[in-house]
């Protein structure tokens, strides 16, 4: 029985070493992704994959999620308080090109690089937000949950949109 036990301890450990060791390659293998841009003018689809949400994914309820909306302020400014906003959450900016924001978010453990991108909809009082992993399958509902702060981070800054 001792035998057994110290047999599935191992294992558990060689297991854990593993996982461990893929989840440092992984991580590695995030930093010289890119996020993707934009694609005919709006934010890129989301892979078959529940590492990804989008608010312009259209009728894909595993991945869609509500854009930022915004009324008493000017594009412009709206515009503007989402870089504050993505700054405060801890995310680094990339590049902002006209319309266009993308930003990066590193997990604290193993050093994974998320892409967050904006399409500021000016016409529509509307921002498109886009958040994905760049690398792996599952993320535990991060990006869903990063999109949510900025989302009430947004709201506290702007306000939110009432038709």
């Amino acid at each position: 029985m001792k035998k057994l036990s110290r047999v599935l301890v191992a294992v558990v450990a060689v297991i854990a070493a593993i996982l461990l060791v893929r989840c440092s390659v992984l991580g590695r293998d995030s930093k010289s992704g890119q996020p993707p841009g934009l694609v005919s003018g709006a934010l890129a689809p989301c892979p078959d994959k529940p590492n990804c949400v989008s608010s312009e994914a259209g009728e894909d309820a595993d991945h869609q999620i509500a854009p930022l909306d915004y009324a008493d302020t000017s594009p412009g400014e709206a515009w503007s308080e989402l870089q504050q906003v993505i700054g405060e959450l801890g995310g680094e900016i990339t590049v902002v090109d006209g319309e266009y924001l993308a930003a990066t978010f590193t997990s604290s453990l193993f050093k994974f690089v998320d892409d967050v991108e904006c399409r500021l909809d000016a016409s529509n009082h509307r921002i498109q937000l886009r958040s994905a992993s760049r690398v792996g399958h599952s993320d535990l509902g991060v990006n869903r949950k990063r999109a949510d702060a900025i989302r009430r981070s947004f709201d506290e800054h702007v306000g939110e949109y009432s038709p």
